[in-house]
């Protein structure tokens, strides 16, 4: 895939959608392309948070350990974007990401990611955005399933 390729993939991405094309190209420059086989590994829980992933091309599960062994908990899709929360966060992994069919992602670094968000405060806004829509989510999750066992 060309450059300008991936800028355009990274203009679809709804965090990245407010960004001027040329700091795009400068990200997408500065970012790893990776490929991954259905099944492999993405990233696991546990790891240290280095690098956000926009997925170009593909599927792949978010898995959660348990007791009961790793739980499906969502499915990303092209423009999706994930890992973002170990690095802004600085902890470590919360999830395992695991390829579900082939795959190819940007891998954007973690010193690049932040200074995107310090460059451009709409990124930071549309992330905050993007974190409170998944926390009301996972809110509702748990209250179905509390809501369930009673």
């Amino acid at each position: 895939m060309l450059l300008k390729d991936e800028v355009g993939m990274l203009q679809r991405v709804p965090l990245f959608s407010g960004i001027e094309p040329a700091k795009l190209k400068l990200l997408a420059f500065t970012s790893d392309r990776v490929s991954y086989g259905a099944g492999e590994i993405l990233f696991r829980q546990g790891d240290e948070g280095d690098a956000a992933y926009v997925i170009l091309s593909g599927r792949a599960d978010i898995l959660v350990d348990s007791d009961g062994g790793s739980i499906k908990v969502a499915e990303l899709v092209p423009n999706s974007i994930v890992g973002e929360i170990a690095i802004l966060c600085d902890v470590y992994r919360t999830a395992t990401v695991r390829a579900a069919s082939p795959l190819e992602a940007l891998r954007i670094r973690k010193d690049h990611f932040l200074r995107l968000m310090r460059e451009f405060p709409d990124m930071t806004i549309e992330m905050v955005r993007v974190l409170a829509d998944r926390l009301s989510h996972t809110t509702a999750d748990l209250i179905d399933a509390r809501s369930a066992k009673q």
